[in-house]
């Protein structure tokens, strides 16, 4: 029985990756996959989605006015295995019960990789949504400089320190962002301390 999965982790847990060696995993078994993503991650290129570790591949846009159930009925029906839909989070709630319904409708499969929380930890609400109807939850764990769990996307300014107000997504990867636990996360706003992002020398 085909499901909803919602596999959510902190920056740099290999996310994009997952979603490419899984579109891989499927292809290699001679099945069709519809691979998207929102039209807010644009970082590399319109259309495509590129892993820090190299993987890439062309990749459809999503707006966020667009609707995934009819552009899927009219363009993918009968010819998709299975959706795999990277940076999730930026999809709006309509666009979850969207994929929600083409789970439920034609019986495919509908994989999203992508952040659960903000650099505020608040919900995305595409993820939120996701938490609400998805039948499996996985989190891709990833871990802190400390060594502990990283559960947080800590967004960070020019001078190294944690930014606590401002737009919930400003997109970045190693250069703005780095995944914390919450107690370093907590201790790096009080204390003011300067973090050092990854790559930086």
């Amino acid at each position: 029985m085909a499901k909803l999965y919602f596999k959510y982790g902190a920056m740099g847990s290999s996310k994009t990756a997952q979603a490419l060696i899984t579109k891989y995993n499927y292809e290699e078994n001679d099945m069709s996959v519809w691979l998207i993503k929102p039209s807010a991650d644009i970082r590399d290129g319109v259309q495509t989605l590129r892993s820090r570790i190299g993987l890439a591949a062309t990749v459809e846009v999503i707006a966020p006015e667009l609707d995934v159930y009819g552009l899927f009925r009219d363009t993918r029906k009968g010819r998709c295995d299975v959706v795999i839909v990277d940076e999730c989070q930026f999809l709006t709630e309509a666009q979850i019960d969207q994929l929600r319904s083409i789970v439920n409708d034609f019986g495919i499969p509908v994989i999203c990789f992508g952040l659960r929380t903000d650099f505020q930890t608040r919900l995305f609400p595409g993820s939120r949504r996701l938490m609400e109807v998805a039948d499996t939850i996985q989190e891709i764990k990833t871990i802190c400089d400390c060594g502990a769990k990283a559960t947080v996307n800590a967004r960070i300014d020019g001078e190294g320190h944690i930014v606590t107000e401002g737009a919930q997504v400003v997109l970045g990867g190693n250069d703005s962002y780095i995944a914390m636990c919450h107690r370093c996360y907590v201790q790096g706003i009080r204390e003011r301390r300067k973090i050092k992002l990854h790559g930086q020398h």
